[in-house]
């Protein structure tokens, strides 16, 4: 490979930094809501644990349905349409939950802003308009957005909300959808015909995709972060405002802390597994991490202090994870199956957020917060057994 064939190109930069952009976007918009829903959804009408739970986690349903459709449409008609009709529905949602005065409207707005699922849409574009040398990178990149999108999202939507209050938050992500339609159309590059055909032209059996255990154990690996975080996120809220002492209001100054130092103690797992060579035992000791978290936060959850060391814990293995995953599974999928091979794992992404709020709420209401930590613990090391034999690529030098 030569100098030039290591280096991202003008375009490749541009496409990659664009659809990253996007991402962070729509995510932005999804997550500013996860830390407040749980407080201020309990006085709607209608509205049940169980019911709030499918409010946080609804959205992953409509994405894990709609995810491999959306995608295999976008072979049909174009990445950037089906794209676009994604970000419009998502904000009709967004415009729906806002206007909402009951918990089953709510669920419908919620519902809708899932619907909008083009994650896998966006990385067969990012495919498009990328070489195979430089995919990872691009992918690495729009991970990474995703990872920032939920930590400025946990520390902005409390913030915001003592402004905007709830509907005003989902007003905010009904504009950043349509925010993200002008940058779709005015700075992401337009793939070649050819870059398209040929992609569609591949024959994409998600049946082999399946039976690839590297990737099926990255499935799973998605799967299961999504659900610890949406269930954690139906009652860490409420565990700060009813256990910890911790006003709503204040809730950013435990967040704003612990996301920042998550940031800065992820960065050296980064270098570790890219420059050390050491992506296998970072990846494990993440997944560990993750663990050790859920089980403090089960041992105990009526202290700030201690609530905000155990997330600091979570949210810098989260980060790192979310980060890495996506880069992961382009490491490993072949050339001619990276399309189908993101379709499932954005499908397993979503449907973990479904199961987390469903189940989180299911489990609060029947027998408090702590079980929820309890089964995220369980969860986590389940997950943890059965990445011991997976084998992890370096990284393209």
């Amino acid at each position: 490979m030569t100098e030039n064939q290591k280096k991202m190109t003008s375009l490749e930069r541009r496409s990659a930094a664009s659809l990253a952009l996007i991402f962070f976007l729509r995510m932005f918009g999804l997550f500013m809501i996860l830390p407040v829903l749980s407080l201020y959804t309990e006085d709607m009408i209608g509205a049940t644990p169980i019911l709030i739970g499918l409010a946080i986690g609804i959205y992953g349903l409509t994405q894990a349905l709609l995810q491999i459709p959306f995608g295999m449409f976008s072979d049909r008609i174009g990445r950037k349409p089906v794209i676009a009709m994604g970000l419009l529905i998502f904000a009709v949602g967004s415009i729906i939950a806002a206007l909402s005065d009951n918990i089953y409207i709510l669920i419908l707005g919620r519902a809708l802003q899932g619907a909008g699922a083009i994650a896998a849409s966006i990385m067969a574009l990012a495919t498009d308009l990328t070489r195979e040398s430089q995919r990872t990178k691009a992918m690495a990149i729009i991970g990474i957005s995703i990872g920032v999108a939920f930590t400025l999202a946990f520390i902005a939507g409390p913030v915001l909300n003592i402004w905007l209050g709830l509907d005003g938050l989902f007003w905010a992500a009904a504009t950043l959808g349509f925010l993200a339609i002008f940058v779709l159309f005015y700075w992401v590059p337009q793939p070649s015909e050819a870059a398209q055909i040929s992609y569609a032209s591949k024959e994409q059996s998600f049946i082999s995709v399946l039976k690839n255990p590297s990737l099926l154990r990255l499935d799973i690996s998605i799967l299961i972060l999504h659900l610890v975080l949406t269930a954690s996120f139906v009652v860490l809220p409420l565990a700060l405002r009813d256990h910890a002492g911790l006003a709503p209001e204040q809730h950013w100054k435990s967040y704003l802390p612990v996301m920042l130092l998550s940031i800065a103690f992820m960065v050296p797992f980064i270098r570790l597994a890219e420059t050390r060579n050491l992506a296998k035992q970072v990846f494990m000791g993440a997944v560990a991490l993750l663990a050790i978290a859920e089980t403090g936060l089960w041992l105990g959850y009526d202290s700030t202090l201690w609530l905000s060391l155990m997330m600091l814990a979570f949210f810098t293995a989260f980060n790192y994870l979310e980060a890495a995953l996506p880069s992961l599974v382009s490491r490993a999928a072949p050339a001619e199956r990276k399309g189908a091979a993101l379709g499932v794992y954005s499908t397993s992404q979503f449907f973990g957020a479904f199961i987390g709020g469903t189940l989180g709420g299911w489990l609060y209401g029947k027998t408090g917060i702590g079980s929820v930590f309890l089964i995220n613990a369980i969860f986590i090391m389940i997950w943890f057994v059965i990445s011991i034999p997976m084998e992890i690529k370096s990284a393209s030098r």
